[in-house]
């Protein structure tokens, strides 16, 4: 990170659901720093506590003890928030998840120009910087065509899109490639890469796909709601 700040700062986050017998220990003390333009995978088997943290993470809960900050800005220490959650996830985090989700009576060219249009950008902007997004990510020229006449891989484009389409701090991404081939898989995360390193922003996939491995910067692996040990690079390419 050569001496910056991290662009995301998770220290001892832990949730809890439920509460006496019923009481469930979903994550326990989940500590890591993400670096701007970090593209980094979160492996483990299902249980193991992927989603949480990523819910967390991506201001969608809210954890029952721990600190989370993303850039300057303190989100939450324990579980009262410190920002309003919903605008801050609407304005500085992208989702990309394991289905596109995209409205199915709007175009391609639409579906990426409403997530901008919500935050009170102006249709014209918004429709530019739309355009933008599709031909940078080479699905400009399906714009005009509605969810169901795309390949789940220009589906997923489009999500990629959308979900970068407010400049985003951060983009998470929840098994985007479970639907994919392993070839449309691997462009997805090539993807992934490439929006990290050339826009600068941090991006974390949640993944049980270890053929594309050497793609991250990094990656981290959960386990019972814990943190296992950092992988390396290096031994992400072993995999």
């Amino acid at each position: 990170m050569n001496g910056a700040s991290p662009a995301i700062q998770a220290t001892n986050l832990s949730k809890v659901y439920g509460s006496g017998q019923a009481e469930v220990l979903a994550m326990k003390d989940v500590s890591f720093n993400l670096a701007s333009g970090e593209v980094v995978a979160l492996l483990g088997p299902s249980g193991a506590g992927k989603s949480t943290l990523l819910t967390i993470v991506g201001l969608v809960n809210s954890p029952t003890s721990g600190k989370l900050i993303i850039g300057e800005d303190l989100i939450t220490d324990g579980p009262v928030p410190k920002v309003n959650l919903r605008s801050y996830r609407r304005r500085f985090i992208g989702y990309v998840l394991q289905k596109a989700n995209l409205i199915p009576f709007l175009n391609a060219l639409e579906n990426v120009q409403l997530a901008l249009e919500i935050n009170d950008i102006p249709s014209k902007v918004a429709k530019l910087r739309a355009m933008d997004l599709l031909e940078s990510l080479d699905v400009m020229h399906r714009a005009d065509n509605l969810p169901y006449m795309l390949s789940g891989g220009e589906q997923q484009r489009v999500a990629v899109a959308r979900a970068l389409a407010n400049r985003p701090r951060l983009v998470l991404a929840d098994e985007p490639t479970a639907a994919l081939d392993s070839v449309r898989g691997r462009q997805v995360m090539e993807l992934f890469r490439d929006v990290a390193h050339k826009h600068g922003t941090t991006v974390m996939v949640a993944t049980h796909d270890h053929r594309s491995l050497d793609i991250f910067d990094r990656i981290l692996e959960m386990e019972d709601g814990r943190l296992k040990d950092e992988k390396s690079d290096f031994s992400a390419k072993q995999v």
